[in-house]
């Protein structure tokens, strides 16, 4: 990333305090960034997508709810019943399902977590300077259970033991997360925050693409014979599958490394009282009620944002499924758009950083939720048009889907005060978790009122109409 001399500018309105300085205080200052800070804080992103894309997307929860942790006699009931509208098929379709709803509860449990310890941690690690220590020790706890997940055999009775894994490693993963977006501020000036938030995501988006071709080719395509990739490792009990998570483990270490080594440590904010833990839940309410009488502004952005993330995250969450079962792709044509989704996604990430950097965040976020309620609406009322409808206007949402997400990350830094970066990041996790249930709910919702698996569309779509509503009010920081 080249470096650029910081315009002056301070938060205006939207200080959280009236003690605390705006983000990038020395902004009237040369201030010069290296390359390898930059190039070293994004590549965390890129192994970040081992858990995001491979772990709870699109390998291992998908082999947790597989037909390894159903009875085997009932798989094999199934396998000799030529009916298959037969009582063993309805049995199997109901064991899978309560594997699917056991593995969004030990998720959701770990989403309370996440709500609850965030922005306390963050808070406590503006205090002691220790950003990037708990970035490290947290991401250090992603990686081994990860590698602990290879002991999950495919059997029934190591399903709990999967979804434990599951959703201790989301729990930390996502602490771990906002120690990297408070990082933001160090290796980025006001001029290119944007560019800097936008290669962030999109390294992960390209990190997910290659270690999703990696993990897929070597190991997880099946090749009809009992075998896994073109290593030829066996399926029995998932060992395939159980490798792939050995794979994720060294592919985020690897990239988690240079973070820690080259962007140094973030100073202590003297000004956050030292408290014990229980204690800071006390000062953390009330610092919302400071922030709510004077910067509803960044309230209001944190509640519209939240909504809108949610959306965005269930664009990629139900897409597949629509994928295969409104839109009629194969399994394998679902990995493939899903592979094309990500390469546009990131593309089109990298691209928007400029124009964040040049118009603002806000325009950026508006430009994107309203390509994707109209991509999204086409999706909907095409449905019958096939596969080639999804293509096209399924690549279109995903086109916005990462600039409304690099450019909420931006928003937010332009309007937190320095040295407050991992509490006011902890509240904008808590926020996105606070309603992480509205998109799947309205989806459940929309398909049970419509009779139709498409009609969950419109669920989506009014999430993030909703979250788009709430944001045009909200005033863009200087």
């Amino acid at each position: 990333m080249t470096t650029d001399t910081p315009a002056t500018g301070g938060a205006g309105d939207d200080a959280l305090a009236t003690a605390a300085s705006p983000i990038f205080a020395d902004s009237s200052t040369e201030r010069s960034i290296p390359r390898s800070w930059v190039a070293s804080w994004a590549l965390w992103d890129a192994g970040g997508a081992a858990f995001n894309a491979v772990i709870t997307t699109f390998v291992f929860t998908v082999y947790l709810t597989s037909s390894y942790f159903i009875s085997p006699a009932l798989v094999s009931a199934q396998d000799a019943e030529k009916d298959a509208s037969g009582p063993a098929h309805h049995a199997v379709t109901g064991a899978i399902a309560g594997l699917s709803s056991g593995l969004a509860w030990g998720i959701g449990i770990a989403g309370i977590v996440v709500a609850v310890l965030a922005p306390v941690l963050g808070r406590r690690t503006d205090g002691s300077g220790r950003r990037k220590l708990w970035l490290g020790i947290n991401t250090g706890v992603v990686v081994v259970i990860t590698a602990l997940m290879f002991f999950v055999v495919g059997e029934p009775s190591f399903f709990l033991f999967g979804v434990v894994l599951v959703a201790v490693g989301t729990v930390f993963y996502e602490i771990a997360t906002v120690n990297y977006n408070a990082m933001l501020v160090q290796v980025s000036t006001p001029k290119t925050v944007g560019r800097v938030s936008g290669l962030g995501w999109a390294s992960g988006y390209f990190g997910g693409i290659l270690l999703l071709v990696i993990v897929l080719v070597l190991l997880a395509s099946p090749n009809g014979d009992g075998t896994g990739g073109i290593l030829h490792v066996t399926t029995d009990q998932g060992l395939n599958y159980r490798l792939v998570a050995l794979v994720a483990a060294v592919w985020t270490l690897a990239l988690s490394i240079p973070v820690l080594l080259r962007v140094p440590e973030a100073p202590a904010n003297r000004r956050l009282p030292r408290v014990g833990f229980f204690a800071s839940y006390r000062l953390l309410f009330r610092d919302i009620a400071v922030l709510w009488k004077e910067s509803r502004n960044t309230v209001l952005f944190l509640i519209s944002s939240a909504l809108f993330r949610d959306g965005l995250v269930g664009v990629f969450t139900f897409g597949g499924i629509l994928a295969k079962g409104t839109f009629g792709f194969s399994q394998s044509g679902v990995i493939v758009f899903a592979i094309a989704a990500n390469v546009v996604a990131g593309v089109s990430t990298v691209l928007s950083g400029r124009f964040d950097d040049r118009f603002g965040a806000k325009p950026v976020i508006v430009t994107a939720l309203v390509g994707l309620v109209i991509a999204g609406l086409a999706v909907f009322f095409l449905h019958d048009a096939g596969a080639i409808a999804f293509w096209v206007f399924g690549l279109i949402l995903c086109l916005f889907v990462g600039p409304a997400q690099s450019a909420s990350r931006t928003f937010l830094a332009r309007v937190t005060p320095a040295g407050r970066e991992g509490e006011v990041f902890g509240l904008y996790a808590t926020c996105g978790r606070a309603v992480s249930f509205v998109a799947p709910l309205l989806f459940a919702l929309f398909v049970a009122l419509g009779g139709a698996q498409y009609w969950g569309i419109l669920g989506i779509v009014l999430v993030l109409l909703v979250g788009l509503v709430l944001l045009v009010p909200v005033k863009s920081p200087r």
